[in-house]
């Protein structure tokens, strides 16, 4: 995960010694490469970021793995950590390592990242999830990370008090040299002169992936620009059979030709997409903070936001426009955006402060505030 990654990176670089506890999904396939070598608890990779240790799992559902090892690796080594900080919900790993973190007196943090309310998909499992185990690791945190204002007042409005909760945003780190416009274009074969509307994330219900679909097909129906528009749907199919269903959609909106799926892109095939976009949309249902978003600023890209993303606060009417959850609000801010030229520079050019405001910097002082803060705390006790 980039966040994680990037976080152990900037604290292992001001001295911390950071090790991520974290499931093997697949890696043990590649043992020999990336100085990968056996733990006793499978497989550990040491680099810039700390000390990395891979638990195999013994049993996999989507991203909720077990591995019976997080049993002997809080046994042997959690007692040494000063601070634990917890990413995420709905995994049976967290659980346990919070449930002896209590026992020792370990201070732990959770940073729910957006999960806390159980919404979109398998919403009575997250219930049962959250009355056997989450509730529990949440109560015993001594402190919780929210990305937004809106995730704190999700967290408060879930019965967590605000005195437990700390804002903290994401931070972005994008290529030290972006790519070359047109290469994105170059490679899917999309003329140079096209408007290039992008979303790039998982292609699931929460990020409303179909919502886009219908705006978008809704603004070429009312659009007299005599320049062609693509929609293009970057990201991996999560879901059984959610992509057909979206491909399907765009033939019932007589969208063939017009809407491209180019699956997950990574590294600079990514980073090319944002590049050469007109405008990136991200049409959440619920996401707590936004990171694509901020990384479409960070490449000079006007971003169009629902205003149920955390970091839409930052780039309302700097970087972009901020729009409610519906269709034709949608619409009329694709009009907007891809229609007024003015408009689209002055976003440009905010682009470039906004992304002064999104380096990693601010998070890791204020995680490393917190952690200074729960050390001394400890050892009070």
């Amino acid at each position: 995960m980039t966040k994680v990654r990037a976080l152990a990176r900037g604290l292992a670089l001001r001295g911390y010694q950071v090790t991520v506890l974290t499931s093997d999904l697949g890696l043990q396939e590649n043992a020999g490469i990336a100085g990968l070598v056996r733990s006793p608890w499978g497989w550990q990779a040491k680099n810039d970021a700390g000390e990395t240790i891979y638990l195999p799992p013994h049993r996999l559902y989507r991203s909720l793995t077990w591995s019976p090892r997080v049993f002997s690796f809080c046994r042997a080594r959690l007692a040494s950590f000063d601070v634990v900080h917890i990413y995420g919900l709905y995994d049976l790993l967290a659980p346990q390592v919070g449930r002896v973190c209590r026992r020792l007196g370990v201070p732990y943090v959770v940073e729910p990242m957006g999960m806390f309310r159980p919404i979109v998909r398998s919403i009575p499992l997250k219930w049962v999830y959250r009355g056997l185990f989450g509730d529990a690791l949440v109560r015993g945190a001594q402190r919780l990370v929210a990305t937004s204002i809106q995730e704190q007042q999700e967290l408060v409005a879930g019965g967590v008090s605000a005195e437990r909760i700390v804002i903290r945003r994401n931070g972005i780190e994008p290529p030290a040299q972006l790519p070359a416009w047109g290469s994105f274009r170059r490679r899917w074969s999309l003329p140079e002169d096209a408007q290039i509307v992008l979303f790039l994330g998982r292609l699931v219900t929460k990020k409303s992936p179909e919502l886009l679909l219908q705006a978008f097909a809704q603004w070429r129906a009312h659009s007299d620009s005599s320049r062609p528009a693509f929609l293009v749907l970057a990201g991996p199919d999560e879901r059984d059979g959610y992509r057909q269903r979206l491909e399907a959609q765009a033939a019932q909106l007589q969208l063939q030709g017009r809407v491209l799926f180019t699956g997950p892109l990574y590294d600079d095939a990514k980073w090319a997409a944002y590049r050469d976009a007109d405008v990136f949309v991200l049409p959440s249902q619920n996401e707590n903070f936004g990171n694509t978003a901020a990384e479409a600023v960070a490449c000079g890209t006007p971003v169009l936001l629902t205003d149920r993303c955390g970091v839409a606060a930052l780039v309302q009417g700097r970087a972009g426009l901020v729009v409610p959850h519906e269709c034709d609000a949608l619409a009329a801010a694709l009009e907007r955006l891809l229609g007024d030229t003015a408009l689209r520079e002055r976003l440009k050019e905010g682009c470039r402060e906004v992304t002064l405001e999104l380096g990693w910097d601010e998070p890791l002082a204020r995680m490393q505030a917190l952690y200074a803060e729960l050390t001394k705390e400890a050892r009070r006790e």
